[in-house]
């Protein structure tokens, strides 16, 4: 396919965004930016919301993944789904109880200042990299198929998408996000349907013939249960849910568009919902990885280098026209939805925790937008490094990143709704810093330490319960916050 005619269906893809932004947004004021006047309904944000979990990570990095690790990666989403009820029925009605625009509003009702502007620039800090991360996969693939032909530097690739979507949520915020979702899920949707529908006909079989193929193959094992395996079932189940429950329930980017809903109970239905869903669009795109290995393997091709590649490199060069169609639709839908989701959430949190609006003082439209502006340049930084030291799968290092990002952020909620004690709040911040750290010495140093055990993606799990330890040695049984004099 050539570089002109994906110019051209990005070009389209993009100039449906501006007419969806421009409608949306016509009579949009800091209550339709923050949480779209609290209306959105439940179905449309559910479905929306389906594009959102699977992400450009999962559309790229999942089919790749296959080659290394198989259907493993399934267990996870078990966890993912597990994680999102917990999410329902725990933190939602917390969070629509107090009323919240940011969910971190409620570490400083709890335990005061220093906790929640903690609990905030940890959200910042992880959903930063998160962000990065997903264009960086998104921004790669454009890349390597089509502006590297045009000799167009992979910096001014990302600088372009990056303000092109800032200009299109800089003043509808999460009301036009809401509608680029479905725009997302739709194109992500189809993509992997048409990707397996073309592998199956290149290869001259039915599409349940193909599928029976891959189901009978060895990588289409979806349980590992020796507990010495990183694939091993319950520690990636635990690890789906925690990562679930905080790249989601702890999550402003995320959370705030499940708190559009008019209501609790039809934010539980979005939810419930979403989780089944996710099981059965995850099978699909392990099934498209199981198809393109497969592929590759009776086409007598050469794997890539890397395998974020499998999938972008057979689309567009071997699957035809429609799968290479679909896919450059689909990865330019993955791109943009993702990041202006994060632009919204980094910008809410921001200007909600930090300068106080909404909550302390008047909303200013003008600073707002600046600090729009101002994360999407943050992010264009995040990529640069990322793509300069980045040697393994896009999804790997996402997860692993976020055990150590996230950790803090679940060891406070956790302590702050599990206990009745209070902290010294001034030492919060040395303790969320402190996790990490610890975390990272105890991977590093696990097989002297453990008799050879070593961690993989459960390192969350540590990281969080050492965020909670710190806060029981620096706790009080006042049960509210206190300072260290």
């Amino acid at each position: 396919m050539s570089p002109a005619i994906i110019l051209v269906l990005i070009s389209c893809y993009i100039g449906l965004l501006y007419v969806v932004s421009y409608f949306s947004s016509r009579h949009a004021d800091a209550d339709s930016f923050y949480l779209a006047g609290r209306s959105a309904p439940w179905p449309l944000v559910s479905y929306g919301m389906i594009g959102v979990a699977i992400s450009g990570i999962t559309f790229i990095s999942v089919p790749g993944e296959v080659v290394n690790s198989g259907f493993s990666y399934f267990q996870l989403v078990i966890g993912y789904a597990l994680g999102l009820m917990v999410v329902a029925w725990i933190l939602l009605p917390l969070f629509y109880r107090k009323k919240v625009i940011s969910i971190y509003t409620y570490l400083e009702d709890r335990f005061g200042d220093y906790t929640h502007k903690s609990g905030a620039a940890f959200f910042l800090l992880a959903h930063l990299l998160g962000a990065s991360f997903r264009l960086y996969l998104m921004a790669y693939v454009l890349q390597l198929i089509v502006f590297d032909a045009l000799q167009i530097p992979f910096a001014v690739t990302v600088f372009i998408t990056l303000m092109l979507i800032w200009l299109y949520t800089q003043k509808g915020g999460i009301q036009t996000v809401i509608f680029t979702d479905v725009l997302q899920t739709t194109f992500l949707l189809l993509a992997a349907v048409v990707g397996i529908w073309a592998v199956a006909n290149a290869l001259d079989l039915s599409v349940l013939q193909l599928q029976e193929q891959v189901w009978q193959s060895e990588t289409a094992q979806l349980f590992h249960w020796s507990w010495s395996s990183p694939d091993n079932f319950f520690k990636l189940v635990i690890t789906g849910m925690l990562l679930t429950i905080v790249s989601n329930g702890l999550d402003q980017a995320i959370m705030q568009k499940h708190l559009t809903c008019p209501s609790l109970g039809d934010a539980q239905k979005n939810i419930f919902t979403l989780s089944i869903i996710l099981l059965a669009v995850n099978l699909l795109f392990l099934a498209l990885g199981g198809s393109l290995f497969y592929y590759v393997q009776q086409a007598g091709l050469s794997l890539p280098e890397q395998t974020d590649q499998l999938y972008p490199t057979l689309a567009v060069d071997h699957l035809g026209y429609a799968a290479g169609i679909t896919f450059i639709i689909g990865i330019a839908a993955a791109a943009y939805s993702s990041a202006d989701s994060s632009l919204t959430g980094l910008t809410t949190a921001f200007c909600v925790d930090f300068l106080g609006y909404q909550t302390h003082r008047k909303d200013n439209p003008k600073v707002r937008r600046l600090v729009h502006l101002g994360f999407s340049i943050l992010i264009f930084l995040t990529i640069l490094v990322f793509r300069a030291i980045n040697d393994q799968s896009t999804i790997s290092m996402f997860i692993k990143v976020a055990g150590y990002a996230y950790g803090p952020l679940l060891g406070l909620f956790a302590f702050g709704m599990l206990t009745r004690l209070g902290v010294r709040d001034r030492w919060v911040p040395l303790v969320c810093i402190s996790a990490p750290i610890l975390s990272l010495l105890l991977e590093r140093y696990s097989t002297v330490l453990f008799g050879g055990y070593q961690f993989g993606y459960e390192i969350i799990l540590v990281n969080g319960l050492l965020t909670f330890a710190g806060l029981l040695l620096i706790g009080n049984k006042e049960g509210r916050p206190v300072e260290m004099n």
